[in-house]
C-alpha cells in the first residue's frame, strides 16, 4: 500500500492559448511543486479539469507526468468515468503507467445510488487492479454520499485503501476516521481543522497557488504546533473560503497565475473570470504576503 500521507497537490492542467495541454508547463509546474515539498501529486484532478479532458488525453497527460515525477513523491491519476469499461480502461492503463494510486468517482449520473450498487462498482474496479483505490466523496457535485457505514465496507477490499472526502462536513469526516481507515481532506476550507483530528493527510486544490504554505501548515499540525498552524491558517483562509465560494476552478487558475505558477487557462465548457472577479480573487491573497 503507497503511503499518501502529506500535501497531495491536486494539480491543475496546464493549457496554452490553443486549448491543448502544454507538457513544457506540466513539467515545470512538477518541478516547481516537488521543489516546494509537497509529498504527492494528483493528476488529471477535479482542479485539473478531468471531467473536460478526452482519454487519450489523460493516458499522454499521466504517461509525461509520471515519467517527469520519477519516483520523487506519489503520483495518484483520477481514472474516474461514467462507463464502467472506461473507467477499468483508464485504471489499468494509469496503472502501467507507474501511477501510485488511483482517484476515482462513483458512478455519478443516473447510476447507481444506493449502498449495495457502490459498493458493486467500486468491487468490480478493485478487482481490475493491484494499486491503491482512493474513494472520491464529493456529495455536492455528485449527488452521491458515501455513508461512513458503506466507507467501513469499502476499506474491507483488497486495495480500497483511502478516501477523499471533499463534503465539508467534519462530522461524516470523523466518522470516517472511526474505524482506524485513511481518509484525506479534500474540502480547502476545513484543512487544518481535518489535520488536527487525524486525517491521514489531503488532496488539495488550493495549494496550486500556494504550495510553500500547505506544506508548512502539514509540518507544522504534524509537529504539534497548533499555534503556529492557526496562525498561519488564518493569512490561507481568505483565499481558501473565496475559491469556495465562487467558480472554484477559474479562481485557483487564476490565483496560481499570479503567483507565478502556470498558466491561468481553462477549458471550454469553463469561461475565464471576468477582470472584475479577478481582481477580486487577487484581493484575497495579500494576507499571504504579510
Amino acid at each position: 500500500m503507497a503511503d499518501l500521507a502529506g500535501i497531495n497537490l491536486a494539480m491543475q492542467t496546464p493549457f496554452g492559448a490553443d486549448g491543448a495541454i502544454d507538457f513544457d508547463t506540466c513539467k515545470h509546474l512538477i518541478d516547481a511543486y516537488i521543489d516546494a515539498g509537497v509529498h504527492g501529486l494528483v493528476l488529471g484532478s477535479g482542479t485539473g479539469q478531468h471531467p473536460y479532458l478526452t482519454e487519450a488525453e489523460c493516458n499522454q497527460f499521466y504517461e509525461v507526468g509520471i515519467a517527469h515525477i520519477n519516483g520523487r513523491c506519489n503520483a495518484i491519476c483520477q481514472t474516474s468515468a461514467l462507463n464502467m469499461d472506461e473507467v477499468a480502461r483508464r485504471s489499468r492503463h494509469a496503472e502501467a503507467s507507474g501511477a501510485d494510486a488511483l482517484m476515482i468517482l462513483p458512478p455519478y449520473l443516473e447510476g447507481p445510488v444506493d449502498d449495495e450498487g457502490l459498493f458493486e462498482f467500486y468491487r468490480e474496479i478493485d478487482s481490475e487492479v493491484e494499486v491503491d483505490i482512493v474513494g472520491y466523496n464529493i456529495p455536492q457535485a455528485t449527488g452521491l454520499s458515501v455513508s461512513p457505514a458503506l466507507f467501513s465496507r469499502l476499506s474491507t477490499l483488497k486495495n480500497f485503501n483511502y478516501i477523499k472526502d471533499s463534503g465539508g462536513d467534519m462530522t461524516v469526516h470523523q466518522q470516517y476516521l472511526q474505524d482506524g481507515c485513511r481518509v484525506l481532506n479534500g474540502c480547502d476550507t476545513t484543512t487544518v481543522f481535518a489535520l488536527m483530528v487525524g486525517s491521514h493527510g489531503c488532496i488539495w486544490g488550493g495549494a496550486n497557488y500556494m504550495p510553500h504554505e500547505a506544506v508548512t501548515l502539514y509540518r507544522l499540525v504534524a509537529e504539534g504546533d497548533y499555534t503556529g498552524a492557526l496562525t498561519l491558517w488564518q493569512k490561507m483562509l481568505p483565499s481558501l473560503l473565496h475559491i469556495w465560494t465562487h467558480d472554484y476552478m477559474q479562481c485557483v487558475l487564476a490565483a496560481s497565475k499570479h503567483r507565478g505558477f502556470g498558466l491561468g487557462n481553462v477549458r471550454r465548457p469553463l469561461r475565464p473570470l471576468s477582470a472584475e472577479a479577478e481582481a477580486e480573487m487577487i484581493a484575497t491573497l495579500a494576507p499571504l504576503l504579510n
